[in-house]
């Protein structure tokens, strides 16, 4: 890489969890950047799918080359800048911290995070309790375990990692729908009991200034809201 500053724009919209990812690898990174929102309300324009031909957010023009789908934009990031995020190659320790995250990573997408879905779309207080139980014993099995070292951050790290960075808009969102009742409410108190590391992980990811940086709670939920009522309308 050039010792010059990279010129980095960014196609983003501030209410995406996925691009909300790059944010945070940028906060993290100290990296001067331009910035571009995308409206996802409406039909992309020919000139951002010219750009992503997915129309999807985030997509990172770095130095004039391309980058699009949230991971792939923050891990190119994290290499193309080392630092706290995530260790250089080159040595066991390195592969395997990385390895580490990685199925972190996945095992959070793979196993837990879909039921938040899940819960926002259940048909009654029956439904929703049975599936806010199915995720807290699959976070208490398959999350809590990794977790356990978490000093505060993931691996014992006391910055932000690639971890955190990828799973870090979705821990946000997973507080606030439950403090505002778009999920029950009880899946916080059953976190803190049955998953105590997963719960103040969280507590100090969701505080972290890279990670709320963007976040705008109340225009989340409301919209979130919205989307629901008019999934659920559009189902019955």
């Amino acid at each position: 890489m050039s010792s010059a500053a990279p010129k980095i724009k960014l196609y983003t919209n501030h209410g995406c969890p996925w691009a909300h990812r790059a944010h945070i690898a940028l906060a993290e990174l100290g990296l001067p950047f331009e910035e571009e929102i995308i409206d996802l309300s409406v039909p992309r324009t020919k000139e951002y799918l010219a750009i992503n031909p997915r129309g999807l957010v985030p997509s990172l023009s770095y130095d004039g080359e391309i980058i699009t789908e949230s991971a792939i934009v923050s891990q190119f990031l994290a290499d193309a800048h080392p630092s706290h995020l995530v260790p250089a190659p080159g040595s066991k320790d390195a592969a395997l911290r990385r390895a580490r995250i990685n199925f972190f990573v996945d095992t959070y997408f793979s196993k837990a995070n879909s039921s938040l879905y899940k819960l926002q779309l259940a048909k009654s207080e029956a439904e929703a309790n049975e599936v806010a139980a199915g995720f807290i014993d699959v976070i208490a099995k398959e999350v809590e375990p990794l977790l356990k070292d978490a000093s505060p951050y993931f691996g014992g790290s006391d910055k932000v990692t690639l971890a955190e960075v990828l799973t870090g808009s979705f821990t946000l969102r997973l507080f606030s729908f439950a403090n505002y009742e778009l999920i029950p409410k009880s899946i916080l108190t059953s976190l803190e009991d049955k998953a105590p590391s997963f719960y103040r992980w969280a507590q100090t990811v969701n505080s972290t200034p890279s990670v709320n940086g963007i976040y705008d709670e109340k225009n989340v939920v409301e919209r979130t809201k919205h989307r629901i009522a008019a999934m659920k309308a559009a189902q019955a």
